[in-house]
């Protein structure tokens, strides 16, 4: 076994005389034979040989095959962005085109005609305010551009869909609910001067609408006037107030949509809305005889008056045109009238009396007329 190499590159033995040029490389290399799955065949200057692994397989594969790294190739594709015809990058331009139209978009502002923004630096201490039109600002985030439309009518409603108790003057208590139309007064106030103006408003639409039933009884609150009273006092007590917080709101109204008892003394309230149902129709009965009696005396009045301007133009034949009308009146319901002249006694048919006397009961009354004396008397002459 002596003399004999060992296939790896180290001799069987332990001699070590012609083992290291023959067991090497015959490229000067340390090492037994070439790997042939390491790059450059296994060659290497001063290096110890190693096993193959995968990486080195497939890092030494091109797409035509293993390719050899000791060759003349030229290595993996370079990819690099096309120049311009004078030898420059072109991503100064892009950058460059990207910064314009960024400028451009956000410097130029187009505001309704009913809308308002306001302009700030840097997105906090306030700059001014844009009116409806074509505006410019500083690009963002330089400036920022809030837009807002001051003139929309925005609602708030309050107590609907629950219960919302309140006390009024004559400790009564009335569930209510209603809705505050509101609009922006002043932009930078309503921007700048609340944390949160819904809340705000609805709060103070809270306060003022308990004020002004507190001093309303419960009669005057369920009906038309009373209601209408209670929602002019709330509106012009919540504007006095948002305008001590300047906060820029506008009320435009408030409208009381449901006025009811509470559910615990809903059928006593039912017994007290019939009786003032009675009683409202009984006014109105009453109201209705005035009228009539009143058109009659008016008419009565009239007539008088017609009389009497007559009267006063000719009194003499007034009179006697009076007179005769009030007696044609009263003697068209007698069967006789006797009438005695002066120096005239009347024949009286006894008789005849007799039997009117005794049929008196069905018969109306004789009328005795004496023009002398103007006399009447009623009996059965």
């Amino acid at each position: 076994m002596a003399g004999k190499r060992n296939p790896w590159g180290k001799p069987s033995g332990g001699g070590s005389g012609d083992d290291g040029a023959d067991g090497g490389d015959g490229d000067g290399s340390s090492g037994g034979p070439r790997n042939p799955w390491l790059p450059g065949g296994g060659k290497g200057a001063g290096k110890g040989r190693r096993s193959a692994n995968i990486e080195d397989i497939f890092k030494n594969r091109g797409p035509e095959g293993p390719r050899r790294t000791g060759g003349g190739g030229s290595g993996g594709p370079n990819f690099r962005i096309p120049q311009r015809p004078g030898g420059g990058s072109w991503f100064p331009v892009v950058m460059v085109a990207i910064a314009g139209i960024w400028i451009l978009v956000t410097s130029i502002h187009f505001i309704q005609p009913r809308e308002q923004a306001v302009v700030t630096w840097l997105g906090g201490e306030y700059s001014r305010t844009l009116d409806p039109g074509t505006e410019w600002t500083a690009p963002w985030p330089i400036q920022t551009v809030d837009i807002e439309n001051v003139s929309e009518i925005r609602r708030e409603t309050i107590g609907d869909g629950s219960e919302n108790l309140i006390l009024t003057s004559d400790q009564s208590l009335v569930d209510l609910s209603y809705v505050v139309r509101w609009n922006i007064k002043d932009l930078v106030q309503f921007k700048y001067e609340l944390a949160d103006p819904t809340e705000t408003v609805q709060e103070v639409a809270e306060s003022a609408m308990r004020a002004a039933v507190a001093e309303t009884e419960l009669d005057a609150v369920l009906s038309g006037s009373g209601r209408e009273q209670v929602q002019a006092r709330v509106r012009s007590r919540m504007q006095t107030i948002l305008d001590a917080y300047e906060a820029g709101i506008n009320i435009q109204g408030v409208e009381i949509a449901r006025t009811e008892a509470p559910e615990q003394v809903i059928e006593a309230f039912n017994d007290v809305l019939a009786a003032r149902q009675d009683r409202e129709r009984s006014l109105n009965e009453a109201r209705r005889y005035e009228q009539q009696l009143l058109a009659s005396a008016q008419g009565g009045a009239a007539e008088f008056n017609e009389i009497y301007e007559q009267y006063r133009l000719a009194p003499e034949v007034t009179r006697q045109r009076l007179y005769y009308e009030t007696m044609e009146r009263v003697l068209a319901n007698t069967d006789m009238t006797v009438v005695e002249p002066d120096g005239v006694t009347p024949y009286l048919p006894l008789p005849e009396v007799q039997r009117r006397t005794r049929s008196n009961t069905t018969q109306g009354p004789t009328m005795t007329v004496t023009p002398n004396e103007g006399r009447q008397q009623q009996g059965g002459q």
